[in-house]
């Protein structure tokens, strides 16, 4: 496991986050995100929409190197998860840590 899937982990496990790409726009529009992941290899529509939104309200994206299905596993889920924003870290340092 990489340090940012670990990092995920953390903050899904002891933090607070919005999974998926419809509970990570409100997080964003909300301007609550303080970081969003999204799986690199997501479908191109859902990963633009993301991208141009965080882009729009200036929060910080991390591209993951996977699948929805491979960033789903990472966050403990049996389903695919296109994206992830971090609303508090927990015990994770996600948000200070360059990937």
């Amino acid at each position: 496991m990489s340090d940012l899937a670990r990092d995920v982990r953390l903050a899904v496990d002891t933090g607070k986050v919005a999974l998926g790409s419809r509970e990570v726009d409100r997080a964003v529009l909300r301007n609550t995100a303080k970081v969003v992941i999204a799986a690199e290899r997501a479908r191109k529509d859902k990963l633009d929409d993301i991208i141009h939104m965080c882009a729009v309200a200036n929060i910080r994206l991390l591209k993951f190197d996977a699948t929805s299905n491979g960033l789903g596993t990472v966050c403990g889920k049996p389903y695919p998860v296109v994206a992830v924003a971090i609303i508090e870290p927990g015990n994770s340092n996600i948000i200070n840590e360059k990937y």
